[in-house]
């Protein structure tokens, strides 16, 4: 997750993809995966903004993986709202 910003209401996400993966098909599957990986996500903070980047590595690293990270990123900024 590269920004993310409190706000009220229901919790929202965007997904962006960088031109440094090359091709149009690799950069819709990248993002697909991002997509499907929160989707996932059991618990996601109530009140955000979250902005989601793809890097290279997220078309080679397994489904299981990718989600662990994004939990991660989720836990951090719930951590964040709670200060």
């Amino acid at each position: 997750m590269l920004l993310w910003r409190a706000r009220a209401g229901d919790t929202r996400a965007a997904f962006a993809v960088s031109r440094q993966i090359r091709g149009a098909v690799s950069r819709n599957r990248a993002k697909r995966r991002l997509r499907e990986a929160y989707r996932r996500q059991p618990a996601r903070p109530p009140g955000i903004d979250a902005v989601f980047v793809a890097r290279a590595a997220a078309l080679e690293m397994p489904e299981t993986e990718l989600e662990r990270e994004i939990a991660a990123a989720l836990a951090a900024a719930r951590a964040t709202l709670r200060r």
